[in-house]
């Protein structure tokens, strides 16, 4: 009896209704997509990269100003939206996985969580933006600064100029990243109705996974930024 001819899975790919007329089959789709997300991550790497460097120049030009002016920020929600944003990340990796496992609804499900968390992240950080608006941190013509504790030595002859050069970066710092989120959050509402549509299943779910890795990318620029901003003057006296 002659066995039975092996199945090409490259023929069987190229007629997937995801398949784009450019690819012969799926897995070199995939692979295009995945260095074109990897090189728009290096950008966004460099991007933040310049941010990060301004901040540590400044900081260590003025130490006193940006160690007095971190300890005003408020620890215990910049601590809780790191919690959030770990979660985050967990619900984005089960959303992946219930795409590997063929569970449609579990895909929409986890999608959901992460934009709820996403959500979460961003009510949060309105209040502490709100909060600087109330004691006049915002840089501007309203701007005032003085150390919250009445023992503090101050040697910087500037300190409230140098002070608003830290909040100036705090705000567009965390800014851009809030607006890297609100652009994430939109790409996952697209994905979720996607999803429950039956649009991703175990042989097509590259969407959910370059969406993951822009995700994680954001995660990840936080927990560089919570540590920077926030700790840096917790032992602030």
């Amino acid at each position: 009896m002659a066995s039975s001819p092996l199945v090409d899975p490259h023929a069987t790919q190229a007629h997937h209704r995801a398949l784009a007329h450019q690819f012969d089959s799926l897995d070199q789709q995939k692979e295009s997509s995945t260095l074109g997300m990897w090189l728009f991550l290096v950008t966004e790497i460099m991007f933040f990269g310049g941010l990060f460097t301004a901040y540590v120049i400044y900081r260590t030009l003025y130490p006193q100003a940006f160690a007095l002016a971190s300890h005003t920020l408020n620890v215990p929600l910049g601590g809780a939206n790191t919690a959030i944003l770990i979660g985050s990340s967990l619900t984005m990796v089960l959303a992946i996985w219930a795409a590997q496992v063929n569970w449609r609804k579990g895909i929409a499900l986890f999608l959901l969580a992460t934009i709820a968390l996403g959500a979460t992240f961003l009510g949060i950080k309105s209040v502490e933006y709100r909060e600087k608006f109330e004691t006049h941190h915002v840089p501007g013509p309203s701007f005032h600064f003085v150390p919250e504790s009445e023992h503090v030595k101050v040697t910087d002859p500037q300190l409230e100029r140098h002070a608003s050069i830290f909040f100036s970066l705090y705000f567009i710092m965390t800014g851009l990243h809030a607006l890297h989120m609100i652009i994430g959050i939109g790409i996952l509402a697209v994905l979720t109705v996607l999803a429950w549509k039956g649009k991703y299943d175990s042989e097509y779910h590259n969407p959910l996974e370059m969406t993951g890795l822009y995700w994680h990318f954001v995660d990840i620029v936080w927990i560089f930024l919570f540590p920077l901003l926030y700790l840096l003057g917790a032992h602030a006296r």
